[in-house]
């Protein structure tokens, strides 16, 4: 996550009876958008203390998280160590990424672009990275939710972070999909009870089943697209019924991932 965090707050919160429920119901909705991705280079943009980048390396992704926040990302490393991950980090503004183009077969950026400046050219940003073919998943703040009402409650009486942050809804995500030249392929909605443990329990199956048929009222909301492949190579590959080159490009964009990723990880992490 991108922002004025605190790190040791941040996680105390998700380590709460409602921080688990919220996380583990957040968690479900992004991990069916992305898909298996094993075997896969993952980029985790706005990766914050590593919670979920820990999860994608955990489930056999080839992952590099990135953040701009020092502090935060110390966190992460820490994660890293103690889960025995492959987990590559870099301290990098994710509108400006260190990452070859189209060198990403999945890229993924959860509760990062409420507090980025430009969202649209942060997901230009992403975009390039992606491999043709690739899928992306954005995960964000419902702007119809309880949730948003009594951030921006406290935002109004105390400031503080939430004073800056953006609340979304899903025509704005799909919106910045469509603007990055990528195609919008599924949304989901989670989060819908208040700010309540009991209540989260009381309504945990009524929520996934409201998250694949809306977006109003939830707290979280999550919309996945793909890069689209260009239309000759797609037909020459449908034509061949090979899948071969896909998976050797996709070998080959871990490996300048990879490449990439250990020139700065020595470097910032001495």
């Amino acid at each position: 996550m991108a922002g004025a965090l605190d790190p040791g707050a941040y996680g105390a919160w998700f380590d709460t009876a409602l921080g688990q429920r919220v996380w583990a119901d957040e968690l479900a909705v992004v991990l069916d958008l992305l898909g298996d991705i094993k075997g896969r280079a993952v980029i985790d943009a706005g990766c914050g203390e590593g919670r979920l980048a820990a999860v994608l390396a955990g489930g056999g992704g080839c992952v590099v998280g990135v953040d701009l926040d020092a502090d935060i990302l110390r966190v992460a490393q820490s994660r890293r160590v103690a889960g025995d991950v492959r987990l590559h980090l870099i301290r990098a503004d994710i509108e400006r990424l260190p990452v070859a183009t189209e060198s990403a077969d999945v890229v993924v950026a959860v509760t990062t672009l409420c507090f980025v400046a430009d969202p649209a050219g942060a997901v230009r940003e992403l975009a390039r990275v992606l491999r043709p073919g690739g899928r992306i998943v954005l995960g964000e703040l419902g702007r119809w939710s309880l949730w948003a009402a009594e951030r921006r409650i406290r935002a109004l009486l105390q400031g503080g972070l939430w004073a800056s942050a953006r609340f979304w809804t899903k025509r704005a995500l799909v919106g910045l999909l469509h603007d990055a030249g990528l195609s919008p392929a599924a949304t989901r909605g989670a989060v819908f009870y208040p700010r309540s443990e009991w209540l989260a329990r009381l309504f945990e199956p009524l929520d996934r089943t409201l998250g694949t048929h809306t977006t109003i009222g939830a707290a979280f909301i999550a919309v996945a697209g793909e890069k689209p492949r260009s239309v000759v190579a797609k037909l020459v590959a449908d034509r061949a019924g090979n899948p071969g080159p896909r998976r050797t490009r996709m070998k080959k964009t871990q490996q300048e991932t990879e490449a990439a990723v250990e020139l700065r990880t020595t470097k910032d992490w001495r």
